[in-house]
C-alpha cells in the first residue's frame, strides 16, 4: 500500500474561495467515479459553498466537550475505517480540541496519507509557520494557528486560489463572506486593501518559489541547457579586483527589483593566469555576496567569456553583470575584452550589464600572460614582424646604403623584436628571411644567392645563431610564465578546497558538485567496489543524468587507491588538470571515509547509550519497581484472604496502600518512557504561545496542598512552548524540590521576564547541592546524597532538562541565598498578546475590529 497524494488549495487571503475550489474539485472527481468523502469541511454559512456539499458523502463528526462547551472535530478513526479514495479535510492549520486523536489537523491528514488515502485540503498563506512574523507586522495580529512549511511543501499539488483585493472587498460588501453586521468592521481592519495586497504578494512569491524548485528538477532530469527566463537570476563576473564589491551590490539591487531574484557571483580562474586575483579580496567578496543572500562559485576556464556564458546558461541566468574593463586604451589593440565578447555572444536570452567603477581604465595591477604560452594575438604579431618585417626593412634600406655591418644590425634588431613579440618560430623565420635578403641585396655579388667573401658567410651564420638564441630565450621565458600561471591557478583551486574543508563544507555531494562546477563538467561521481571482480557502485553523485556505472564509461576517471575512482562526464580536460583532479578525488575519498566513520561512531554511541539505559532500567526494575509491586500484591492478597475479617478502617488503609503504590508505579514508568523518548529522539514539541498561568497550576496537581507558593505575575508575556512538555518538566522539578524541602517550608515557584526570555524559578530550602555535583543531578539514574532507594530511579530532573531543551529552553541549578537549591527554567518569550481572529482559518469582523482572547474553535 503506497502513500496517499496530498493536494492543497492555498488561499491568498481569507474569503478568496479555497474551500469552494476544493469542493468543486471533489464534485468533478465524483462525476468521474472517484470515491470521495467529506472528512471535515467548514462552509461558514456561505450558501454557495454549502450547496457544493450536496451529493458528497459526509463522515459524521466527533463531538468533544471542553470547558462546558461541545465542539466537533473530524473523526479520524471513522475516515480510516471507511477507507475512501479521496478525503476532503478543510483548514489544515486548525488546532484540535483537547482530547482529540492529534493536537493539529495536519497530523490527522498525515495519518490519512500514511494509510494510502488521497487528501484534498485547504490553508491560507498567513497560516504558514515561516511567515508568522511577516503576517503580524502587516496586520498586527499574531496567528496562533500555524502549519509547518514542510507539510505544505511535501504536497504533491499546490493550487493557488487568488483574487484581487478589489474583488474580494466587493465580495465582502455583498455579504458573500460575513454577515452584514460584520462587514464594516472587517473592511476597515483586517480586509484593508494594503493587507490584502501584501497577502497576495506573499502567496505569489511562496508559490513561485515552489514552482522554481520543480522547474530546476525538471531541467536537470531532462538536461535542458537553454535559458528559460522564469525568474531573475543574475550572474556577477568577478576578476578578483577591488571593483567586485561594487558589482555585487549593483547585482543585489537588480535582484531586489524582480520577485525572487537570485545573485550568483562567479570567479573564473584561467589556467594561463589571465587574472591576477587577490585571495584576500576574493574572500571578502565571497563574504559580501553570501551576506546579501547570494552564492559564490569558483570555475576554471581557459576561455573566460565562454566559461562565463556556459556557467550563466547552466544556472538558467537571465542577466550578467560585468565591470568596465580596467585596460587602458592602447591595450584594446590585443582584442575587444571580456565584456564586449560576452555582450556579443550572449544572444537574445541574456542581458549583459556593464557597470562603471573607480578602477575602470586605470590599467591592470600585474602584467597579463595571454593564451597558450604567448597568446594568439602575440603569435600573429610575431609572424607579421618575422616575415613581413624584413621585406619592409629591405625596401626602406634600398633608398639608403648604411653599409653591410649596419644592415646586419638592423635585420638582427628586427629578429630580436620578432622573438620578443612572437617567440621562437617567428624569430627563426625572421632570421631566415633576413639572412636571405642580406645575401641577395647587400652581400657581393649583389642580386645573386651566392657569397663571394668568406667573412660574409661567418657574419650571416652569426646573425642566424644570435636570432635563434634570442628566440629560444624568449620562448623559454614564455614557457616558464605559462607554467607559473598554471601552478598559480592550481594553487588557488587547492586553497579554495582547503578553505572548504576548514569551513566544514565537507559533504560528499557538495564536494562533487564543486568538482563538476569548477571544471565545467556535466556530472561527477565517486565510484567504489569491494574487490577486483565485484561491480562498481556509486557512493556519491552530482550533476545531470544518472551516474556512470564504470570508470571506463566516463570521459575522465581518476583512480583513488585500488577500489575507488572519481568519474567525470562532459568533456576531456587537459592533462594538466589531472593533478588538481587527483587532489579532489583524494579529498572525496577522505570525506566518504569520514562520513562512514561518523556513522559508525554514531551507531556505536547509540548502542553504548542503549546498553547503559538498559542496564540502568534493569537496576531500576530490580528494586524501585519491585517495591511498589510487592506492596500492591501484599495488600491485594490481604484483601482477598478469607481467613481475616478486615475492618472498614483496615480495608481503607490497604486500598490507600494500593493506590499509593500504583501512583508510584505510574510516575516511575512515565519517567522511564519519557527518558526513552528523549534518547531515541522521538520527542517532537508542538510549540505554541500560551500564558504561564494556564500551565503552572496544572503542573502542581501532584504535590501536597500547601507545599508550594506561586508568584506568577499576570503581566508576564506569553511563552512559546509545548504546554504538555512544560507541564511535565515543571512537575518533575517541583516534585523534586518538595521532596528535599524541610517539613513546613513551602517551595516558591516564581516567574519573571528578562529581555526575550521568561524565567521560572523553583526555590527550596533543602540541603542544596555542591557545585561539583550540579551537572550530575541532571544525568539519568542519578540520586544525590543519601536519597533512599525507594525515592525513585533518578530520572525526574533528566527528563525535565530534556523537555526544556527540546522546547528551546534551558534548565540549570543555582544556590538559594540562605541555603537550598534554586532550579531556573528559562523559556522563550512570545510576542505580546495581539487581537486574534476567532475562526481557525478565516478571521471574523469582530476579530478585525476588537481584541479577542481566544479563538471561537480553538481551545486555550
Amino acid at each position: 500500500m503506497g502513500r496517499g497524494r496530498l493536494r492543497i488549495h492555498l488561499g491568498a487571503a481569507p474569503g478568496v474561495g479555497k474551500t469552494y475550489a476544493m469542493l468543486s474539485e471533489a464534485q468533478r472527481r465524483v462525476e468521474r467515479g472517484t470515491d470521495c468523502v467529506v472528512g471535515f469541511v467548514e462552509h461558514h454559512d456561505r450558501p454557495r459553498t454549502a450547496a457544493l456539499l450536496q451529493g458528497l458523502e459526509q463522515i459524521p463528526r466527533k463531538e468533544l466537550t471542553h470547558r462546558g462547551t461541545v465542539f466537533t472535530e473530524m473523526d479520524v478513526d471513522a475516515v480510516l475505517a471507511r477507507r475512501p479514495q479521496v478525503a476532503l479535510v478543510d483548514e489544515l492549520a486548525h488546532t484540535n480540541v483537547p482530547g482529540s486523536r492529534n493536537a493539529k489537523r495536519w497530523q490527522d491528514v498525515e495519518e490519512l496519507l500514511a494509510a494510502g488515502i488521497d487528501v484534498l485540503s485547504t490553508v491560507n498563506i498567513q497560516h504558514l509557520e515561516s511567515l508568522g512574523d511577516i503576517v503580524e507586522s502587516i496586520t498586527g495580529v499574531r496567528q496562533r494557528e500555524t502549519v509547518p512549511d514542510e507539510v505544505v511543501r511535501r504536497a504533491d499539488q499546490i493550487e493557488l486560489v487568488d483574487m484581487t483585493p478589489e474583488a474580494l472587498r466587493r465580495r465582502m460588501a455583498h455579504g458573500n463572506i460575513y454577515q452584514p453586521d460584520k462587514v464594516d468592521a472587517a473592511l476597515s481592519n483586517y480586509f484593508r486593501p494594503g493587507n490584502l495586497t501584501a497577502f497576495r504578494e506573499l502567496a505569489l512569491l511562496w508559490v513561485a518559489d515552489r514552482v522554481d524548485v520543480h522547474l530546476q528538477r525538471y531541467r536537470s532530469e531532462h538536461q535542458v541547457s537553454a535559458i528559460w527566463g522564469s525568474r531573475e537570476r543574475i550572474v556577477v563576473g568577478l576578476t578578483g579586483g577591488p571593483e567586485g564589491r561594487t558589482l555585487i551590490r549593483r547585482a543585489a539591487r537588480l535582484a531586489e527589483k524582480g520577485a525572487g531574484g537570485e545573485v550568483l557571483a562567479v570567479y573564473i580562474a584561467r589556467s594561463d593566469g589571465l587574472t591576477s586575483a587577490s585571495p584576500k579580496e576574493l574572500a571578502e567578496q565571497r563574504t559580501l555576496v553570501e551576506d546579501l543572500g547570494g552564492t559564490f562559485h569558483h570555475v576554471v576556464g581557459d576561455d573566460v567569456p565562454a566559461a562565463l556564458l556556459a556557467f550563466a546558461r547552466g544556472a538558467n541566468a537571465t542577466q550578467i553583470v560585468l565591470g568596465s574593463s580596467r585596460r587602458k586604451t592602447w591595450q584594446y589593440v590585443f582584442g575587444p575584452g571580456v565584456g564586449a565578447t560576452v555582450a556579443r555572444e550572449s544572444g537574445p536570452d541574456l542581458d549583459v550589464h556593464i557597470v562603471t567603477h573607480e578602477e575602470a581604465a586605470k590599467g591592470r595591477g600585474l602584467p597579463v600572460a595571454r593564451g597558450a604560452r604567448l597568446g594568439r594575438s602575440r603569435m600573429v604579431a610575431g609572424w607579421a614582424v618575422g616575415v613581413a618585417g624584413p621585406a619592409v626593412l629591405a625596401l626602406l634600406l634600398s633608398a639608403v646604403d648604411p653599409g653591410l655591418a649596419n644592415d646586419m644590425l638592423l635585420f638582427l634588431a628586427l629578429t630580436v623584436a620578432a622573438a620578443l613579440v612572437g617567440g621562437l618560430w617567428p624569430a627563426l623565420a625572421s632570421a631566415l628571411v633576413g639572412s636571405l635578403l642580406l645575401n641577395y641585396f647587400y652581400t657581393p655579388p649583389l642580386h645573386r644567392w651566392t657569397i663571394a667573401d668568406p667573412k660574409n658567410i661567418v657574419a650571416l651564420v652569426v646573425f642566424v645563431a644570435v636570432g635563434a638564441a634570442v628566440a629560444s630565450v624568449v620562448d623559454l621565458a614564455a614557457r616558464r610564465t605559462h607554467q607559473a600561471a598554471r601552478l598559480r591557478a592550481e594553487s588557488e583551486i587547492l586553497s579554495f578546497l582547503a578553505g572548504n574543508v576548514l569551513r566544514g563544507e565537507t559533504g560528499l555531494e557538495d564536494l562533487l558538485e564543486r568538482v563538476r562546477e569548477t571544471f565545467g563538467m556535466e556530472s561527477a561521481s565517486l565510484l567504489e567496489r569491494t574487490g577486483e571482480a565485484e561491480p562498481w557502485t556509486c557512493a556519491g553523485h552530482a550533476g545531470r543524468g544518472e551516474p556512470v556505472r564504470r570508470p571506463e564509461d566516463a570521459d575522465v576517471d581518476v583512480p583513488v587507491g585500488d577500489h575507488m575512482a572519481l568519474a567525470l562526464t562532459g568533456r576531456v580536460p587537459p592533462a594538466e588538470d589531472r593533478r588538481v583532479l587527483a587532489a579532489f578525488a583524494a579529498q572525496a575519498a577522505v570525506v566518504l571515509d569520514r562520513r562512514r566513520l561518523r556513522e559508525e561512531a554514531d551507531r556505536a554511541r547509540t548502542l553504548a547509550e542503549g546498553n547503559r539505559i538498559r542496564t540502568a532500567l534493569l537496576a531500576a526494575v530490580s528494586h524501585d519497581l519491585r517495591t511498589p509491586l510487592a506492596g500492591i500484591k501484599a495488600a491485594v492478597s490481604s484483601l482477598r484472604s478469607e481467613d481475616v475479617d478486615w475492618s472498614p478502617e483496615d480495608t481503607a488503609e490497604l486500598l490507600e496502600g494500593i493506590e499509593d503504590g500504583a501512583d508510584r508505579l505510574d510516575h516511575l514508568v512515565g519517567n522511564l518512557l519519557d527518558m526513552s523518548r528523549l534518547h531515541t529522539g522521538t520527542v517532537t514539541p508542538l510549540i505554541r504561545e500560551i500564558d504561564l498561568d494556564e500551565v503552572v497550576p496544572m503542573a502542581l496537581g501532584g504535590v501536597p496542598e500547601g507545599s508550594v507558593v506561586l508568584d506568577v505575575p499576570e503581566t508576564l508575556p506569553m511563552v512559546a512552548v509545548d504546554p504538555g512538555l512544560l507541564e511535565r518538566a515543571l512537575a518533575n522539578v517541583v516534585e523534586n524540590a518538595v521532596k528535599y524541602s524541610p517539613p513546613g517550608t513551602p517551595v516558591l515557584v516564581a516567574a519573571s521576564a528578562l529581555a526575550d526570555r521568561v524565567e521560572l524559578r523553583v526555590v527550596d530550602r533543602g540541603p542544596g547541592v555542591p557545585d561539583e555535583a550540579r551537572d550530575r543531578i541532571f544525568e539519568p539514574f542519578q540520586r544525590h546524597g543519601d536519597a533512599p532507594r525507594g525515592a525513585g530511579v533518578g530520572l525526574g530532573l533528566a527528563v525535565a532538562r530534556g523537555f526544556a531543551e527540546a522546547m528551546g529552553g534551558t534548565l540549570t541549578a543555582d544556590d538559594t541565598p540562605g541555603g537550598g537549591l534554586t532550579m531556573i527554567l528559562t523559556l522563550r518569550a512570545a510576542a505580546a498578546p495581539r487581537p486574534q481572529p476567532p475562526s481557525t482559518a478565516e478571521p471574523s469582523a469582530e476579530a478585525s475590529a476588537e481584541p479577542s482572547a481566544e479563538s471561537e474553535r480553538q481551545p486555550s
